[in-house]
């Protein structure tokens, strides 16, 4: 065990191990929740990631990096949401293969900056699947009724991309449109700007931002504008993997 930035402790990689798919969740079109029992029970923190390794019979191997979107809890299951991508080599057979009761081998949870405790302030900016990691760490802070630790600001193209549509009614989530927004938001689509982040800053917060490599450097810049301290930022880019 190590410890990460911001003094959390963070657990030891654990060993490969085959998790039990017990639930499967449609959220999109394109994206899936799969809900998993570890048979060797394995704490993680709020975003952080496992890996996932498909072996073919003839040994050939595949591994693919998925975030966490469940919160902590006593380490014997977790929830990973995948988007499928167009030739997703790991993703695909995910998608279209995988049933409840099969088998996946997993091994995590890795990561050790972009980590959070639950019980200090937190501003979390995700686009697209981004939100995958801050969704579990929006659900650890509302084990706390009625919270006020944790805000969530997630940009998502249009409503029919919006993954975990049913949990982003409360007044701890903001949800922004790039391209197709709903007759029901009276923001036009567009992409983030700093009076979508300003009303939510805080000095004392840790701002959490997560998407595509193009999203992270345009939210990281309008946080800086919006008067966010470089240092308070911390950014979890990821590029397409199938």
């Amino acid at each position: 065990m190590n410890i990460a930035p911001n003094d959390l402790a963070v657990p030891a990689i654990g060993p490969w191990q085959d998790a039990t798919v017990t639930a499967i969740r449609t959220e999109t079109e394109r994206v899936k929740t799969f809900a998993l029992d570890l048979p060797h029970p394995t704490r993680h923190l709020a975003g952080q990631h496992f890996v996932v390794r498909l072996t073919a019979p003839d040994g050939y191997t595949a591994q693919r990096s998925y975030s966490v979107a469940s919160p902590p809890d006593d380490g014997t299951s977790i929830e990973l949401t995948i988007e499928r991508l167009a030739d997703g080599e790991v993703s695909g057979f995910l998608h279209d293969e995988l049933v409840v009761g099969d088998t996946v081998e997993v091994r995590g949870p890795i990561g050790g900056w972009f980590v959070w405790d639950g019980a200090t302030p937190a501003l979390l900016i995700g686009g697209g699947s981004g939100v995958v990691p801050l969704m579990a760490m929006l659900r650890l802070a509302r084990r706390t009724p009625q919270q006020t630790v944790a805000h969530l600001l997630v940009s998502y193209r249009g409503p029919t991309e919006t993954i975990y549509a049913d949990e982003l009614r409360d007044d701890d989530t903001t949800v922004l449109y790039t391209r197709d927004s709903p007759p029901t938001t009276s923001r036009p689509a567009g992409r983030i700007t700093v009076a979508d982040i300003g009303p939510h800053v805080r000095d004392d917060a840790t701002v959490y931002i997560c998407g595509s490599a193009r999203f992270a450097e345009a939210a990281t810049e309008r946080a800086v504008e919006a008067g966010v301290a470089a240092g308070a930022i911390r950014i979890e880019r990821f590029g397409p993997t199938g």
